[in-house]
């Protein structure tokens, strides 16, 4: 039978444990980033104050956050 001191135990089980939760939140990372995508029709420029913005609702005209101006694509 292979004998092994706690100590050795705690550790080998903290470091295992830590190393699972890492490998997780990468590949749950990685998964969160493929999924997050903005198409160029939601990008809006102001012709007034020359902010750059998104609004991601389908209108012809949208309302500059910044200086209030409508704009148009």
């Amino acid at each position: 039978m292979i004998s092994i001191d706690f100590s050795v135990a705690i550790a080998a089980y903290t470091i295992l444990l830590l190393g699972i939760i890492l490998i997780s939140w990468i590949a749950g990372k990685k998964q969160k980033d493929k999924e997050l995508s903005l198409d160029s029709k939601f990008i809006w420029f102001c012709s007034i104050c020359s902010y750059t913005y998104v609004n991601t609702r389908d209108e012809a005209i949208s309302l500059c956050p910044r200086c209030g101006s409508y704009n148009k694509k």
